[in-house]
């Protein structure tokens, strides 16, 4: 009896890939799945009254099919491929950046061992003051303690930078792996993992009439720049100056020529 009970009870759920993650253009309500006939799914406006001015079937007509809005995503992550060309384009900046990176680091980090040693030096004055007598034990031991603190603050800091330092490359590298072959995965995945991998590159998702509009998170944004500017037929020579105006950095304002 009991497991015919759990039986009868037990509600059947379905993972929609594209639900919680697009909005209606329209009403700013959520698009979600449905299943229809059993095997078919569509999406559609929820198409809340609150946010409908109280009539929500204006919204909530309109549906899509799954593979209608799998295709269009698809397309757009195809704007983040490209080719080892544009590959060299980005690793050439990101090493670039990486060096400007490291050299902020190493000016912070020294800044931050000059504040260490500074404090080093009063502790061991003031430990010497203390065996003369000049310094009763309880003042040294409550500056020392304080002294110490800032140390200890100070080395947490210079780990962080030090860490920093080591995995800026390696996630830059991550990021241009998981562009370069986004369509691809996506393609492949489980509806959950392409939710997570559309919420992880794309942001402001909505819909209208069918049609799925979206904005690329940084630093996709500048890598499917890239890949469309790559993509455009250019005279010889212009191709490597478009590439190299979106990744590097262009002279300072204050800067002028020399000669």
């Amino acid at each position: 009896m009991d497991g015919r009970l759990a039986k009868k009870h037990r509600r059947m759920t379905h993972d929609f890939a594209f639900s919680g993650l697009i909005a209606c253009s329209k009403c700013g309500c959520s698009v979600v799945g449905e299943i229809k006939k059993q095997r078919y799914i569509y999406y559609h406006c929820t198409g809340y009254s609150d946010k409908c001015q109280g009539n929500p079937a204006t919204c909530r007509r309109k549906y899509v099919r799954e593979e209608a809005l799998e295709q269009q995503f698809t397309s757009l992550l195809g704007q983040l491929h490209f080719d080892n060309e544009v590959l060299s384009w980005v690793q050439e900046a990101l090493h670039s950046s990486h060096a400007d990176k490291r050299r902020e680091q190493e000016e912070i980090i020294s800044r931050l061992r000059a504040e260490y040693d500074r404090l080093q030096r009063r502790l061991d004055a003031m430990y010497v003051d203390k065996l003369d007598g000049r310094v009763d034990a309880a003042f040294f031991d409550k500056m020392a303690a304080e002294w110490r603190g800032e140390q200890a603050r100070c080395q947490r800091e210079i780990d962080r930078h030090q860490e920093a330092d080591k995995s800026y490359m390696d996630e830059g590298v991550q990021i241009l792996e998981l562009a370069r072959n986004a369509q691809r995965l996506f393609v492949q995945q489980e509806p959950r993992q392409k939710r997570r991998l559309l919420n992880f590159v794309l942001s402001n998702c909505t819909w209208e009439d069918g049609e799925v509009v979206a904005t690329f998170r940084q630093p996709f944004d500048l890598l499917a720049e890239t890949t469309a500017v790559a993509a455009r037929p250019a005279r010889a020579g212009q191709r490597n100056l478009a590439n190299s105006e979106i990744w590097l950095p262009g002279p300072d304002s204050n800067q002028r020529p020399t000669g």
